[in-house]
Parts: C-alpha cells; structure tokens; sequence
C-alpha cells in the first residue's frame, strides 16, 4: 500500500514527507538524501553567505540526486536585509522548481516565483495566516503547530487543534509540522486533514544530516520537555533546545526591565552555527523541536523514510482498520 496524495501528485515524490528549511542545516548532503530516499529535501538559502553560493550548492545537489528537490527562501524583518531578491533571481535561473517560503510578507517573493512556473510551498502557523497564503497563491501550505522548533507564532495552539482547524478552511493541500517524527504522526497528520508532513528536528538526527555527531546526539538524549521558548518577551517566540545558552537567554529575559539588545551576543546565528559544526553545546542556540522525546536513534534517511511509511501503512491498514470490524461474539 503506497501513502498517494496531492501533496506527492504536485511535488512527484513518493512519499509524502517534506524536509523542512534549516538554517545551518538544509545543505546539499541532507536534502539528496532525503529526495533519494523518496521525500522532498530542501536546501535553506540563507546558509549561503552569498547568491553564487547558493547557486553552486544547487548544482552540487543536482550532481547527489536527479530526484525533485526544493530552495527554502525565509524573509524576515531586518534593519539591514540580505539581498532577496538576488537570491530569488539565483533560484529562478537555477532552474529550481520547488521553493519554500516562510516569514514576514512574502507576496513579491510568491509572485515572483509563481511567475516563473515554480510550486510554492509556505510555512504558516495560524489558520488566519494560512488563508492569507492561499489567496496570494501559494500551492501548498505547511501548517506549523506549536510543538514545533523555531517560530511557531504567538497564538500558543498545538497541531491536534491547528491541522484540523486549518484543514476546515484552506482549499490547498496542506503539510503538517511541529512534533511529528514517526509513522504515527504520519497517520495522525493525514487523519487530522494534512496530505504529508514537513519535518524538521528529526531530519537533524540522521547519518546524512551535515551537523556534528554531538548535536545529534544531544538530540536523542533529550526529552519532550527539553527545549526552551525563548524571545517571548519580544512577540518573536523560538523554540529551541535547553542548554547552558538558552537557559541563560531566559534568565536574562525574565528580567525586569530586559531589553533584546541584552541577550543578542547570546542568539547570534554565528554561535549557533558554531554549536551545530563543532558540537560545543555552549557555544550557541540549538533549534529543536519537542519532538525531540519521540527521537531515540540515528539513522539514513532512507530507513527512516521507509520506517515512517511503513509504520503508517500499518497503522492505517492494521490497527485503525481493526477498529471497524464487527465485534465477534462467543456462542453459548
């Protein structure tokens, strides 16, 4: 039994699992893998210190895999922004046709993307934002509940009520993210109204993920309860992983009277960076989701591709179809 949606329809995967924009993360080894192993990778734009960059990381995915792969572009506010819009010129002459957006007012970036015949994958974490998604038309939503790492917004609600609120109104066909890392949520996400899910934390715990074996590690190690919500104070929520640096980003921000400028030398993406690379666990923040508690090994993305699937189709064809049989009753 094959897992058959929209979602793997538009993209021309096999199976409908997405690997999710990380920063620092979303380079050529991972998303290959990924793609290869049947799912949709992605390569995150802005780990690339420049356009060019980002080109030849292009073509060094191209030259691990002749499967569909996709570019996350995230736009967010900034005194001084990257340069998006070469960076959308440097996807577009690459050929690429799946892109992922996310953060602040992607319109231009949709438009411009739609232009060129490119599907358009964005990240929302409210129905109201999704709504909006749809009507700048975008192709397919991925809804973000609130287990989610990174940000999952100011409305503080949890994927079991998101996916199925959002499903209730957005017409597009949508990904589930935020706590999924298994064939059970797999199942939960398509039974909740999602067509696929878009994972993140767990895709950082794999052989082919470009991130030091410390960090993964770390990942396995913790628990559910074992990340951190920092930038609270500041209407910018990010979830990331409890070390010695977010515990003290939350220390100081439960100050009275603390500003961001007060923890900015703890939060920069240089030190997260250094985290991930060198596996110094002090250096930096770690983004991770809690999804964390239902991670335990290490593995290729193909078997964990394949193990998500066939633990759905179990789930899906077994244990829920059982429920729908007729109660056998004992003669006499």
């Amino acid at each position: 039994m094959a897992i058959n949606t929209r979602i793997t329809k538009m993209l021309g995967i096999e199976h409908p699992i997405v690997q999710g924009g990380m920063m620092w993360v979303g380079r050529a080894e991972l998303a290959a893998a990924v793609s290869n192993a049947g799912g949709l990778g992605i390569l995150t734009a802005l780990t690339q210190p420049t356009p060019d960059a980002l080109r030849q990381e292009i073509d060094r995915c191209r030259s691990m895999t002749d499967k569909p792969f996709g570019v996350n572009l995230t736009i967010l506010p900034s005194v001084s922004p990257p340069p998006y819009a070469e960076y959308r010129k440097a996807i577009i002459d690459s050929g690429v046709k799946i892109v992922e957006t996310a953060g602040h007012k992607p319109q231009e970036h949709v438009d411009h993307f739609k232009e060129h015949g490119i599907t358009v994958l964005h990240k929302c974490t409210a129905v109201r934002h999704a709504l909006s998604a749809e009507r700048m038309g975008v192709d397919i939503i991925s809804i973000d509940g609130f287990e989610c790492a990174g940000h999952p917004g100011e409305d503080d609600i949890p994927g079991l009520v998101l996916i199925p609120a959002a499903a209730d109104k957005v017409k597009v066909p949508m990904l589930a993210s935020g706590g999924i890392g298994d064939g059970r949520g797999l199942a939960a996400a398509l039974a909740l109204g999602a067509e696929g899910i878009n994972m993140g934390t767990r895709f950082c715990a794999t052989v082919e993920a470009p991130i030091h074996d410390a960090v993964k590690q770390f990942i396995v190690a913790n628990d559910e309860r074992a990340t951190n919500l920092i930038f609270r104070k500041f209407h910018n929520t990010g979830r990331v992983a409890k070390n010695s640096v977010s515990d003290q980003v939350m220390e100081i921000s439960a100050e009275t009277g603390a500003v961001f400028e007060d923890i900015r030398s703890f939060v920069s993406g240089a030190k997260g960076r250094e985290a991930l690379e060198t596996g110094n666990l002090d250096a930096g923040l770690v983004w991770a989701g809690q999804v964390q508690g239902l991670i335990r090994d290490i593995p290729t993305c193909a078997d964990l591709l394949a193990r998500i699937v066939g633990d759905a189709e179990a789930i899906i064809g077994g244990r829920l179809a059982a429920f729908l049989q007729p109660a056998l009753v004992e003669a006499g």
